[in-house]
Formats: C-alpha cells, sequence, structure tokens
C-alpha cells in the first residue's frame, strides 16, 4: 500500500487487465447482448479499476477506503454476471474462465487492500492518551 500513484497499484494493473479481457470476452457475445449482459459485464469491469484510481486520488484515507469498498461491490458484481454469462454459454468458455480467475484475484487483492486502509483508518483515530506522557 505504498504506491503514490493509482498505476502503480498491482491491483489497479490487474484490474486493467481484467476489464480488457471482459471486453475481448463480450466482443464474441451475440449481437442481441450488445445492450444486455454484454454491456453491464463492461460497465462492472471498467467501475473497478475507475474506483480505485479515484479512491487513490483522493486526499483522505476513508475516501480512498469507500472507493475501495465500491470497487468489491463492482467486483462481486462483475462475478456473478460472468457465471450467469457462464451459465448461458456465452463467449468462448476459456476466455470466460480466465476471466473469472482474474475477477477472483482482484476481489481477493481489493478485500486485503480495504482491510489495511480499514486497519490506518483505526490506527489514525486512536487519540493519544494524556496520562500516558511520561
Amino acid at each position: 500500500m505504498t504506491a503514490s500513484h493509482f498505476r502503480e497499484l498491482d491491483v489497479w494493473q490487474l484490474a486493467m487487465r481484467l476489464a480488457k479481457s471482459v471486453y475481448e470476452l463480450t466482443a464474441e457475445f451475440p449481437r442481441e447482448e450488445r445492450y444486455g449482459l454484454s454491456s453491464q459485464l463492461q460497465r462492472s469491469a471498467v467501475s473497478i479499476p475507475s474506483n480505485i484510481a479515484e479512491g487513490n486520488a483522493r486526499a483522505s484515507t476513508r475516501d480512498y477506503a469507500r472507493f475501495v469498498s465500491m470497487a468489491l461491490g463492482s467486483s462481486a458484481e462483475l462475478q456473478t454476471q460472468l457465471l450467469l454469462s457462464a451459465s448461458l454459454s456465452l463467449g468462448n468458455a476459456t476466455a470466460r474462465d480466465e476471466a473469472i480467475e482474474l475477477s477472483d484475484r482482484v476481489g481477493q487483492m481489493l478485500q486485503r487492500l480495504h482491510q489495511a486502509l480499514i486497519r490506518r483508518l483505526d490506527s489514525e483515530s486512536r487519540v493519544p492518551n494524556p496520562e500516558s506522557r511520561s
């Protein structure tokens, strides 16, 4: 969590790779899905790195944690949509499985980042006890 810029974050880089893989996957979906599941998948996938970047650019840890939480929500939404596309046999199965695996990894990384931010918030909010000073 020492990255000073969002582009240095491993989770952002992997989320960008995930978004690209979702676009490649949905390019093979039937034309009638263009404004349905395909569009939903793309929006969820783009939302993940976008929220990571926006949160990282915010001035406060609290805002950063909030945006990472939103990215987590988008990650869960994307995983649900990928599983639905699998059950409907949409797109290339290998590409879809790779996207599901990437989304799992991104979700795990986001969870760890969110937990680290919450720990940082907890330590920032601790008020030193004036009686403990020597």
